[in-house]
């Protein structure tokens, strides 16, 4: 009798324990570049994320949420100890970012090795949609060729004979201009890299002078985009050429680009002015809160947050069982705000892109308006190479 009664003591405390750990708050670390020229993006970023959880009345997937922020700086070896203390210091129950693909690069290993879900709202390499695909990575985003392939595929169908291309030189500026190359068939002017982070395009502009070209396409993101813009612009070259970009015009780029920027073109899965529901109480929702426009940024970690809500109830707050839980998240059982949206067998989202053009609000504002669709659950090149294991 005596050795029966702490046997079962101890079993009361188990299941006490049980049911504690059942309300612990599910722990979400964000980690995203918040310093620098680029911070604007890892802005949009948090933001949407945190306004998507305070919608939902501060839960995901009905547990109380509190979620962790790091800033990466933009440093792969920072980021990779920033993402291993969220992990094994903090217990986070899923990682979301990064901005910057070569973060991206550094962080999945130790992420997945721990048998963390990693939730990317906007980085999504080529090689991690294809053979090197990983079953703890979710992309809520795109595959980094494929906005760039809607500028590729527009300068083609609209006659553009001569290109000029330009992108930083890591693993998203290699990914857009072969994006950009595999629908434009015409002449390539010249094809130049610079490094991550460059602010004068001095030389650049003097080269693109001097090759005359049609179109130039670039992709040069954050305070890269705004100083390059602004360059082009004062060097008297925007009346002489198409100006053709992805993540170079945008929402988090605009109110320092402003007039300088009008009428420039983007390709993206997604502009504030799309005419869903979701998305009109979301922009509305995101300009009260931050006084700002959201960028895709802000929109694709709104739907990160919407993805993680949808898995965590659907495995009913249990995120023990790793299979169940990746099963939940593959489903997408949840609103996007762009509408139509499903993952790929790669964890890549099969979804529309669109050409839009850069505008100015009656209210003074800026931001990009959709000019037409060019891709209709376009699925990427690369997940025919993933064999998810």
């Amino acid at each position: 009798m005596h050795r029966w009664i702490p046997a079962l003591a101890g079993a009361f405390l188990t299941l006490g324990a049980s049911a504690t750990q059942a309300q612990d708050k599910l722990k979400i670390g964000i980690i995203t570049t918040l310093s620098g020229p680029p911070a604007a993006l890892g802005a949009q970023q948090r933001n949407g994320f945190q306004l998507a959880v305070k919608m939902l009345g501060g839960k995901l997937g009905g547990r109380e949420a509190e979620i962790v922020v790091a800033d990466d700086e933009l440093k792969p070896d920072l980021a990779v100890t920033k993402v291993k203390a969220l992990v094994d210091r903090d217990k986070v129950d899923f990682v979301v970012g990064p901005i910057f693909s070569n973060i991206l690069q550094a962080i999945l290993k130790p992420v997945a090795e721990e048998k963390v879900f990693l939730v990317s709202p906007n980085a999504g390499t080529s090689n991690f949609a294809g053979k090197e695909c990983n079953p703890y990575l979710f992309v809520t985003s795109y595959q980094n060729d494929q906005n760039h392939e809607v500028l590729g595929k527009y300068a083609e169908d609209s006659g553009i004979k001569k290109a000029f291309l330009m992108a930083p030189n890591y693993q998203a500026g290699k990914d857009a201009l072969a994006g950009f190359k595999r629908y434009f068939k015409g002449e390539i002017a010249d094809e130049v890299y610079v490094p991550l982070g460059q602010l004068d395009y001095a030389a650049e502009l003097a080269r693109l002078a001097e090759a005359k070209p049609d179109a130039v396409f670039v992709f040069l993101p954050g305070g890269m985009g705004v100083n390059f813009v602004k360059q082009f612009r004062q060097a008297g070259l925007a009346d002489k050429m198409a100006f053709l970009s992805a993540f170079t015009v945008d929402e988090s780029t605009l109110p320092a680009q402003q007039d300088a920027a009008l009428g420039f073109f983007g390709g993206a899965n997604w502009a504030p002015n799309l005419d869903t529901p979701q998305n009109k109480a979301f922009v509305a929702a995101y300009e009260k809160e931050y006084n700002a426009v959201p960028a895709t940024y802000a929109f694709q970690a709104y739907d990160a947050a919407m993805l993680i809500d949808s898995a965590v109830a659907q495995v009913k707050g249990n995120l023990a069982d790793k299979d169940a839980l990746r099963s939940a998240l593959a489903k997408a059982d949840f609103r996007s705000l762009r509408g139509a949206f499903k993952f790929n067998i790669n964890h890549y989202p099969i979804q529309d892109f669109y050409l839009v053009k850069v505008a100015k609000r009656p209210d003074g504002k800026f931001q990009t308006e959709i000019v037409k669709k060019v891709f209709e659950n376009y699925a990427d090149s690369h997940a025919k190479d993933c064999m998810m294991k």
